[in-house]
């Protein structure tokens, strides 16, 4: 059964659903990974009291066993639409077809689908990255901004090998994923501690690789967001910047994230997938157009801010 009020392209939806900006630049999903949810949805979230406060367990030969009350409480949300249109004239596409084509070549409608699935794709890493690194979504304890001689920019006095190991050990779930922006991982993985460590021995030139970190933290996973935003309005020389800022997320990101009993630090509430349509729009353009439509449905959740930790301003 459709559930948009347009008609949706199959085959614009295939492009819509398989164009992606390569792994290295975009790493939302991997961050915050998506679970297929209904359009409204409720999750349960239990205080990590209830779990690690042990009740006296002994039960006397005629008394009854102490009662343990979990105190859930039930979050309502709701995804959110997210999506953008374009007009494709009609005198494009019959440009289109009467030219000649490579087998390579698509068509007007698709590159605008494409187009238009990058910018969805961009606006929701945005999100994502200010969902993330924001010190209001850790708990108080958990986070540490750094300045001066401790920043790891700082290759002759701060020691980031020591202060990721000791932030692994304080939360109450600990993180398997590191998430670094571009510009904060180029400075550390040239730091001379870390090239010390992964090379077991005194040398201090070169750098280090994902992997290595990956083994020296023992974690999982290390993400880097690479991606470029433009800050500049429209008509404006642009302005481009990282979309990831300075910052570093300590994440426990559960490998199961559909399993009420494994927390996580965040996921994604997705309804029904990214979609892709098209629809007659006779008012635009001599000739007609034809007007393209991506979006998806989807909402960015912090679920757990006890398992996360996070390192504010790591370079200068």
């Amino acid at each position: 059964m459709s559930t948009t009020a347009f008609p949706v392209n199959p085959e614009l939806t295939a492009v819509a659903i398989g164009y992606k900006n390569r792994d290295v630049d975009l790493i939302a999903d991997a961050v915050l990974p998506r679970i297929p949810m209904a359009m409204k949805f409720a999750y349960t979230k239990y205080s990590s009291t209830d779990a690690y406060t042990v009740p006296t367990t002994r039960v006397g030969r005629k008394s009854e066993p102490t009662m343990v009350d979990f105190g859930g409480t039930i979050i309502n949300d709701e995804c959110a639409d997210w999506g953008l249109d374009d007009l494709v004239p009609n005198q494009e596409m019959e440009a289109w077809a009467a030219m000649p084509k490579p087998g390579t070549m698509v068509s007007p409608m698709a590159k605008s689908v494409s187009l238009l699935s990058g910018l969805i794709q961009l606006d929701r890493e945005i999100r994502v990255a200010s969902t993330v690194f924001n010190a209001a979504n850790y708990l108080a304890g958990n986070q540490a901004t750094l300045a001066g001689a401790t920043q790891w920019s700082d290759f002759a006095n701060s020691n980031p090998l020591d202060a990721l190991l000791a932030a692994l050990d304080i939360p109450l779930f600990r993180p398997n994923t590191i998430v670094l922006g571009q510009a904060g991982w180029t400075k550390l993985r040239q730091h001379p501690r870390l090239i010390q460590a992964a090379n077991a021995s005194a040398q201090t030139g070169g750098a280090i690789t994902r992997q290595d970190l990956a083994d020296l933290l023992e974690v999982k996973n290390v993400l880097i967001g690479a991606g470029f935003v433009n800050n500049a309005r429209k008509g404006q020389a642009p302005v481009m910047s990282r979309v990831w800022g300075k910052h570093c997320g300590l994440l426990y990101i559960s490998e199961d994230q559909a399993n009420a009993d494994q927390p996580t630090f965040g996921f994604t509430a997705q309804f029904g997938t990214r979609i892709a349509g098209d629809f007659p729009d006779p008012k635009a353009g001599l000739r007609g157009s034809n007007r393209i439509r991506v979006g998806e449905s989807v909402k960015e959740v912090i679920a757990a801010q006890d398992a996360g930790y996070f390192f504010q301003n790591i370079i200068a």
